[in-house]
């Protein structure tokens, strides 16, 4: 694929995920998320040719201007959307796949210090809620929701949506008939019946007064 082809993919992106852009001059001029990627363009080009710390100047220069850090050794695909963006970082071995949505203050950070892969892989079409902290050499699958906040420390398949922290699959989407089957919560489960008895509890209580006034 030419260049010219993908940067398009990229102001494509814009306009499917975000409904304020509204032309192609404003993109091109006005959005940090696509500076970002066409910074790390560069980077990535000269970081997979060895050439030293030149890669890395470029991508603290992408960090100064766009406020968002994409080490040069991240691998990212086509039609990626950084909206807003402040606040992202990718780390160095971090992938990511195609179509793939980033809010703003999202990390893909690592858990380990040795030279190897230590940052997330991101599927086809996964989109990542703001806030959100992905860590360690995990997979989330493609087509996956990771809900704003959230903390992710374990690979998620492919379909799923994620919530709270730590993580968890609270829902999975059948691509085949297109239906959500929602996943148990013993957490939220627990909670619901000690809100319950503690209620029943509450009432008790407030009995005997009631009968002495």
């Amino acid at each position: 694929m030419s260049l010219i082809t993908s940067i398009k993919k990229d102001i494509k992106a814009v306009f499917e995920h975000d409904p304020a852009a509204t032309n192609t001059i404003e993109v091109l001029l006005a959005y940090p998320g696509f500076h970002a990627r066409q910074w790390h363009r560069l980077a990535h080009t000269l970081f997979r040719w060895h050439i030293p710390v030149l890669p890395r100047l470029l991508s603290h220069l992408n960090r100064f201007f766009t406020g968002i850090e994409i080490h040069p050794g991240a691998k990212i695909g086509e039609g990626f959307f950084i909206d807003h963006g402040m606040g992202v970082v990718i780390g160095e071995t971090a992938e990511i796949g195609n179509n793939v949505t980033l809010y703003q203050g999202v990390t893909l950070g690592g858990a380990s210090h040795q030279r190897a892969k230590r940052h997330p892989t991101l599927g086809n079409n996964v989109v990542v809620g703001v806030g959100a902290q992905l860590i360690g050499a995990i997979t989330i699958g493609e087509n996956t929701k990771v809900g704003s906040g959230s903390v992710v420390v374990d690979s998620v398949p492919a379909n799923a949506t994620v919530v709270g922290v730590p993580g968890r699959i609270v829902a999975i989407r059948r691509p085949d008939t297109d239906t959500v089957e929602k996943m148990p919560d013993p957490i939220g489960e627990k909670l619901e019946a000690l809100n319950k008895r503690i209620a029943r509890l509450e009432k008790r209580l407030a009995a005997p007064k009631e009968k002495q006034g």
